[in-house]
């Protein structure tokens, strides 16, 4: 083994991928520090993606899995718990790395001056379906702070740790329990703050590694997705609850807010668009995270409540709007402030991530 006994794997999840899995291919294999295998997991694909990776493995090493379709955090597992590498790269994909991408992320483990050190992670360019820059460095605009050193830090916000900026070790990640395959959405925070209570220490290198592919048809809050929210919802719960005589109120103070946070905006965006079936789901999932709220939340809804029910869904649906947000005004509050301390305002941060706002 070279640089002091750090062996990589390169690993992508692949379903449905063909039109995008040649580029992220080509971008492992271009590394200036070459990755000591590279795996492929086929997701029970129906289209040519596995094709172009057995086409691709005859005058390169890459290793195709296949699998029935399980979901993506089944795929990493299988790659994970296969390797024998020490350590695992992940891409999506639709995404590609950086030539230095492993050279980079490589560097803390090899140097060995952070104690168990678990994971390392960089920053991302964002790019369009055609590839074309959109934004450099995009996590310096986001509200969750980099690097990560408080639990609060990884319960407040989405952590945007994305797997395909990150090299992890792998026997953190068994120690941790591995992607929760219940998961399609939130499985990398969930991995992640699992590995970081466990006292597994990260490394943030503010340097772009990956390019990170955002269109049409790659972001969506489906069902699927709303499922995952509120599985995660109730395992931080049940990972971390309140224990007010040590002054932890992670449950009311981060995990709460969080969620409250999503589910409101979710709500808001279904009802300006009309989707019916989308806002019946927001407000069902608001009322699993309203108990765990303070007290002065849980009274606001217990006003709000009738006035929601009465006009979310007739011509006056917007006094549902000012009704959700007057319960959840001191976490939009919050989310203002942070927001004030960044140069992109909050409207123009969603409307980075939007498929909209993407050229197909």
């Amino acid at each position: 083994m070279r640089n002091n006994a750090v062996t990589v794997a390169a690993v992508i999840p692949l379903y449905n991928g063909a039109p995008f899995i040649r580029e992220a291919l080509e971008s492992v294999l271009s590394q200036t520090e070459p990755a000591d295998e590279i795996i492929v997991v086929d997701d029970g694909s129906t289209d040519d993606g596995p094709a172009i990776v057995e086409e691709m493995a005859l005058s390169h090493p890459i290793t195709l899995l296949r699998k029935p379709n399980g979901g993506q955090s089944s795929a990493r597992n299988l790659a994970i718990q296969h390797t024998a590498c020490s350590h695992v790269a992940f891409l999506d994909q639709d995404d590609a790395w950086y030539e230095e991408h492993l050279e980079i992320l490589k560097r803390p483990f090899t140097q060995g001056h952070v104690r168990r050190l678990g994971f390392v992670y960089g920053n991302l360019d964002l790019i369009d379906r055609r590839g074309r820059l959109v934004q450099q460095s995009c996590l310096d605009e986001f509200l969750s702070p980099q690097p990560k050193r408080s639990l609060r830090d990884c319960l407040r916000h989405d952590m945007f740790i994305l797997p395909g900026a990150t090299l992890a070790s792998k026997q953190a990640m068994i120690d941790a329990g591995l992607f929760d395959e219940r998961l399609s959405g939130y499985e990398d925070d969930d991995l992640f703050v699992r590995m970081f209570a466990l006292g597994f220490r990260n490394v943030y290198l503010n340097a772009a590694v990956t390019r990170w592919r955002i269109y049409s048809g790659s972001t969506s809050y489906s069902p699927r997705m709303a499922s995952s929210c509120m599985i995660y919802f109730h395992k931080l719960v049940e990972m971390f609850p309140d224990e007010p005589r040590v002054g932890f109120l992670h449950v009311q103070t981060a995990i709460g807010p969080r969620f409250i946070d999503v589910l409101t905006s979710e709500f808001i965006t279904a009802s300006r668009s009309r989707d019916e079936e989308r806002l019946r789901r927001a407000w069902a999932d608001i009322q699993e995270v309203i108990p765990v709220m303070a007290p002065k939340v849980r009274r606001r809804m217990r006003l709000a409540r009738p006035i929601v029910q009465a006009t979310a869904h007739g011509p006056f649906r917007s006094l549902s709007r000012r009704a959700m947000r007057y319960v959840a005004r001191d976490v939009l509050k919050e989310t203002r402030e942070l927001r004030k301390m960044h140069k992109w305002s909050g409207d123009k941060l969603k409307a980075l991530l939007a498929p909209a706002a993407v050229t197909p």
